[in-house]
C-alpha cells in the first residue's frame, strides 16, 4: 500500500517560518496531486494549498503570499514553506495525495498522520 509521512511541525513565534515535508512511499505509479490541509480546534478541516502533477498550484486566500507549496517528483515529496506565520495559522496540518498505485483498490486519496503547528509568543 501507500504511506504519507509528514515532518517539520513545531512551535514558532508570530512572524516566523516553518517548512513542512510530506513523503509518499509504496508501490506508486504516479501522483496526480498533493495538498496540505489544516484543522484548528473546533473547526473543520480546510484546504491550505494544492499542487497538481503538471505543476499548477492553488492556495487558500488566507495564506496567499505567505505560504508556498512545491514538489520533488523524484522523491515523491511535497513541501509547504510557511512564512510570516500568524497565531491563526495554528492547527494540525495534514498531507493529502491522490495516488495511482499497484494492487486492487490501491489507487485513491491518502492522508498523512498530521503534524502540529503552533504559532505563539
Amino acid at each position: 500500500q501507500v504511506q504519507l509521512v509528514e515532518s517539520g511541525g513545531g512551535l514558532v513565534q508570530p512572524g516566523g517560518s516553518l517548512r513542512l515535508s510530506c513523503a509518499a512511499s509504496g508501490r506508486i505509479f504516479s501522483i496526480n496531486s498533493m495538498a496540505w490541509y489544516r484543522q484548528a480546534p473546533g473547526k473543520q478541516r480546510e484546504l491550505v494549498a494544492i499542487i497538481l502533477n503538471g505543476g499548477g498550484t492553488n492556495y487558500a486566500d488566507s495564506v496567499k503570499g505567505r505560504f508556498t507549496i512545491s514538489g520533488d517528483n523524484a522523491k515523491n515529496t511535497v513541501y509547504l514553506q510557511m512564512n510570516s506565520l500568524k497565531p491563526e495559522d495554528t492547527a494540525v496540518y495534514y498531507c493529502n495525495a491522490r495516488i495511482e498505485c499497484s494492487g486492487y483498490g490501491c489507487t485513491g486519496y491518502y492522508w498523512g498522520q498530521g503534524t502540529q503547528v503552533t504559532v505563539s509568543s
